[in-house]
């Protein structure tokens, strides 16, 4: 644990919450654009959420403020520094890219804020930083650990071998990786991610993050993957049996909770890969419980693991299925391939499945996320009901 903040330090940076306020995104765009400098630290992040859309910009300002504003209560953001560490360990971030990310941050906040950069206030951010970057260290060499002691785990990165792909959809491939070395997998915790490190023609070595949609065991994880982006698309066009990927273990803070409710698992799109891998995982341990599986897409091309999902209800009695296509096509069957047509809405949630009493787990883009996880907010759900993750930079879903 590091050494505590100094009170002067406390005050400085609740001092320059306005300008954070008011400055925040020009710093984040300015670090970032002194990071990308270095090509090695531009693989670390994905592109697309950088430029025009400036997700990811957007996301770290946000993350700043929050900081700045709880300095003098930081239990409040554990839940963040978890997230932000899972994510590290994901990617393979070392102790000395911290000192990467606090040299651009530090010369950003100079950069935009000019002569209101007093050499008091970037040292109580230097100090401010290296505290929360000193917690997070420590976090992620706890995580590192348990990976490399975990019965089939490792540290760092392991050679697999994509054992077989299925196009699920027009849009979503799943890859089956197995280790090249023949070995045992870690088992994952459902809802769980691996990261992958990628070599694409032109361009540096690039990291990403894709959720496992199979039911834990020893031997492979399953991914599936939506064409979106140079990476997914490099893996949809090039990523064929046998091809060697370089992967860390499983993490992420988005898993399963039982808590003896009823169980609604909620997606949109591509969110659904790491809910199928809950639910496999639970009907295989509790063939009779209740579930509620809802879940959202475009129509017939986009719809994957609808076969599958038949079979599991046909299979078990407890499992309601409930799948909405936004603008069916004529080919697409009414009450075979799919439900309701338009979207997964609240007030049908809240009638039609006991979304009240149960754990809800959500996943699926920031729209839909910042429409449901308010929207049950208010409905009186209980913040230990409602379990979520979204695919892009974390972005207060409030705001969404």
């Amino acid at each position: 644990m590091p050494a505590p903040l100094s009170d002067a330090t406390i005050q400085i940076i609740k001092a320059t919450v306005p300008a954070l306020e008011a400055h925040g995104l020009d710093i984040t765009r300015a670090m970032y654009a002194r990071l990308f400098q270095d090509p090695a630290i531009r693989g670390l992040f994905n592109q697309s959420h950088q430029g025009a859309s400036d997700k990811q910009p957007r996301a770290l300002a946000g993350a700043v403020l929050a900081y700045a504003r709880n300095i003098d209560n930081l239990p409040a953001l554990a839940g963040a520094v978890e997230l932000i560490a899972q994510k590290h360990v994901s990617l393979d971030i070392q102790p000395e890219h911290y000192e990467s990310v606090a040299t651009a941050l530090l010369g950003a906040i100079g950069e935009v804020l000019g002569e209101a950069a007093t050499p008091e206030i970037l040292a109580a951010w230097g100090e401010a930083y290296w505290f929360l970057a000193h917690l997070l260290i420590g976090r992620e060499a706890e995580i590192y650990q348990a990976h490399e002691a975990a019965p089939g785990g490792w540290k760092g990165w392991r050679d697999f071998v994509v054992a077989e792909r299925v196009a699920e959809s027009a849009v979503i491939t799943s890859f089956l990786l197995r280790p090249a070395d023949g070995g045992k997998v870690m088992r994952h915790r459902p809802g769980e991610y691996l990261g992958l490190e990628l070599t694409i023609a032109g361009q540096p070595p690039m990291r990403r993050n894709y959720s496992i949609s199979s039911a834990p065991d020893d031997a492979d994880y399953r991914i599936s993957v939506r064409r979106d982006g140079l990476a997914s698309c490099w893996l949809h066009d090039h990523a064929v049996a046998g091809t060697r990927l370089r992967v860390a273990a499983p993490a992420g803070d988005f898993m399963l909770r039982e808590s003896g409710r009823p169980i609604v698992l909620l997606s949109g799109g591509v969110g659904q890969t790491p809910l199928l891998s809950m639910l496999e995982d639970l009907l295989a341990r509790r063939p009779e419980a209740e579930l509620h599986w809802v879940h959202g897409t475009l129509d017939g091309t986009t719809h994957a693991f609808g076969a599958r999902l038949r079979e599991l209800a046909a299979r078990h009695p407890g499992l309601r299925v409930t799948t909405f296509y936004e603008v069916p096509r004529p080919q697409d069957r009414f009450g075979e391939d799919f439900d309701l047509a338009g979207r997964p809405s609240l007030a049908w949630l809240l009638s039609e499945t006991p979304a009240r009493e149960a754990d809800i787990h959500l996943c699926g883009p920031r729209p839909f996320l910042g429409y449901f996880v308010p929207g049950l907010q208010a409905a009186g759900l209980a913040a230990d009901q409602l379990h979520y993750e979204f695919f892009g930079p974390a972005e207060a879903l409030q705001a969404a």
